[in-house]
């Protein structure tokens, strides 16, 4: 069977060990990916803030990001490979305009987001715009705006392998060694380890999303539990 084969080449003692082992790709897989992320959130973090605090360009920000999501990536980091030469640059970059729309959409829906009546209570205030945008709107906005690069290292650990297709040894090597020689057990094998990855890096982030957004807004941010038709409604005494 393909998972027996794929079973026994992810527990082959010869995979663990040497340049081009599993833990080497993990790491680099890793890396290619946390550099993307970052990139792509110094990017759309202060645009989503400055359009979601202004309202200005918001129709060119939600256009712009549909445009981003509709590009291949792999095409895009063959292109600029073609063009720049180098494929660590060409990676990143294709990466980073893979992560920047849902980054982008996050910050933007989360400051859009937040109560007017806060807002213009803050306002009552005193506060200035600076401050009500770091004080007010952006705590306000943290449930969005830290779903949105949840979103956004899913996509990237996921496309990530796309660095194999100009020789950077990442998880994407497995699947495109396995194809080339037809082991499925090994095309299987890296496709299970870029899966697992992918859910150990959200429940890394989905704990420290806890710790970074206050408990109020964690509430706030759940869905209300729809009554049921069993549910028991008391008015004034009677049922």
């Amino acid at each position: 069977m393909i998972f027996a084969e794929a079973l026994g080449w992810l527990t082959d003692p010869a995979n663990w060990s040497g340049p081009t082992s599993i833990p080497t790709r993990i790491g680099v897989h890793l890396l290619y990916c946390l550099g993307a992320v970052l990139g792509a959130a110094a990017i759309a973090v202060p645009l989503g803030l400055f359009v979601g605090h202004t309202g200005r360009g918001g129709v060119l920000v939600v256009g712009g990001s549909n445009a981003l999501r509709a590009l291949p990536t792999l095409g895009l980091v063959t292109f600029l490979y073609l063009v720049v030469g180098v494929g660590q640059v060409g990676v990143l970059i294709g990466l980073v305009v893979l992560a920047v729309p849902p980054i982008l959409a996050g910050t933007y829906s989360g400051i859009q987001s937040v109560d007017a009546g806060v807002v213009d209570a803050a306002r009552g205030m005193g506060m200035t715009g600076s401050q009500r945008l770091w004080k007010v709107e952006l705590p306000n906005a943290l449930p969005l705006l830290v779903g949105g690069l949840r979103n956004a290292v899913l996509q990237v650990v996921a496309t990530a392998s796309v660095a194999a297709y100009v020789g950077i040894e990442s998880l994407g090597r497995p699947l495109i060694d396995g194809l080339r020689v037809l082991d499925y057990g090994q095309f299987i094998g890296g496709a299970i380890l870029i899966a697992l990855l992918a859910v150990v890096v959200d429940v890394v982030l989905a704990f420290a999303g806890k710790l970074v957004i206050p408990r109020g807004l964690r509430l706030t941010a759940r869905p209300r539990r729809r009554a049921k038709a069993t549910d028991v409604v008391e008015v004034g005494g009677d049922r």
